[in-house]
């Protein structure tokens, strides 16, 4: 179930650097290759060399976004707390991410499309990491019986549905109140 961490030359990096802007800057809607390649200063064939449409590129400067924030979770927690705090803390950074947060604030379809239609190369690459850091749980016996990727997935869902709700409840539920209950959520489903 784990997904690598894709690499990313000089040239596609740069594509994705203006995918970035123009996402940040006016959403997924409209964008086009040749924004890209003008964005990027390169030719349309330059794009289409590495990617088979803009749809492509949204979802791999997307995915970049996702590996760059578990980039920051080195290694797998050994407990339950420390499992839920690192989901607590990806959540927190997901949401705040520009590209992420413009998504969820401004095109939620967009979001949904691009995040919840399929399991993709970033869903996967989450789920590894979730898989792997419950394995690490589970040796410490802080996190019940079961297979890893299993409960990964359940993990998932949880998290998503919660982080994609989140602005219809906001009215319901507190800040402080959500996260105290999503928490609460996360750490029933992996209680031994």
């Amino acid at each position: 179930m784990e997904e690598r961490q894709p690499q990313w030359d000089a040239t596609q990096s740069r594509i994705l650097d203006a995918a970035d802007q123009l996402i940040e800057r006016r959403g997924v809607h409209g964008l086009t290759v040749a924004e890209l390649a003008r964005r990027a200063d390169l030719s349309r064939p330059t794009i289409y060399r590495n990617w088979n449409d803009s749809d492509d590129v949204v979802r791999a400067a997307l995915l970049r976004r996702v590996a760059g924030i578990l980039n920051s979770f080195p290694a797998p927690v050994p407990s339950r707390s420390a499992l839920v705090d690192d989901v607590m803390r990806f959540i927190a950074m997901f949401r705040s991410d520009a590209l992420y947060g413009r998504l969820l604030d401004d095109e939620p379809e967009a979001f949904t499309r691009y995040t919840l239609h399929r399991v993709g190369s970033s869903q996967r690459m989450i789920l590894g990491w979730l898989a792997a850091a419950i394995s690490a749980a589970q040796s410490g016996g802080s996190v019940r019986a079961g297979a890893p990727e299993e409960m990964a997935v359940m993990l998932l869902l949880i998290a998503q549905s919660a982080v994609l709700s989140h602005g219809t409840v906001a009215d319901l539920i507190s800040e402080t109140a959500w996260e105290r209950e999503l928490r609460c959520a996360l750490d029933g489903l992996l209680r031994p």
